[in-house]
């Protein structure tokens, strides 16, 4: 028995230190390097934050690019998905909750040419992100609101268009409220951002 206790013990200590110490240290290492330094990467306009780059937020308002729907309203505390299926009626009856509210606000678009992500939840309930599909759907809406030319809101949505990461891992996204700020820079008379 003696011959089992003591490697047992010294296992113990060693995935301790691993895991208990070096591990955690090395992890916040890694978050001080990246941008926000661990805390999450704000986003400022006159100097207050507005938001987070990687948590959504909610935007309703014709005159803004909408984000995609969150299944826990947007609440970083409680991210999670939906956990309902396809098949279920009330995952069902959310979709089409969606679908009516866009194809209101977004006349002349079809069904069939809304985006997914602009109708269904995210796994995590949280995403910032959105396809420039998903942006560009939205274009019209946001120009007749503002009173702004679509051509210019293409560019800034081509702007703000981030590719893949090193050219080939993920799809191209749009980070929607790195969008919406610069939308209300533009329409303030700026340069739209970058």
């Amino acid at each position: 028995m003696k011959k089992y206790i003591l490697p047992s013990l010294k296992l113990t200590v060693v995935f301790v230190v691993l895991c208990g110490g070096l591990y955690p240290l090395l992890i916040a290492a890694i978050g001080k390097a990246t941008p926000g330094q661990g805390k999450g990467e704000t986003i400022l306009v006159n100097g207050k934050v507005v938001g987070y780059a990687n948590i959504g937020q909610h935007f309703s308002a014709d005159k803004y690019f909408w984000s995609r729907p969150s299944a826990v309203a947007y609440n970083a505390a409680g991210s999670a998905g939906s956990n309902k299926g396809p098949s279920n009626p009330d995952y069902l009856k959310d979709v089409q909750a969606h679908i009516d509210t866009f194809l209101v606000h977004n006349p002349g678009v079809k069904k069939e040419e809304i985006p997914a992500e602009l109708v269904t939840y995210s796994g995590s309930g949280l995403d910032p992100d959105l396809s420039p599909a998903g942006a560009k759907i939205q274009i019209r809406r946001v120009a007749g609101a503002r009173r702004l030319s679509e051509d210019k809101l293409n560019d800034l949505v081509d702007r703000y268009t981030q590719g893949p990461l090193l050219g080939i891992f993920g799809p191209s996204k749009v980070n929607v409220l790195r969008l919406n700020v610069a939308l209300d820079d533009l329409a303030n008379g700026g340069s739209g951002g970058r």
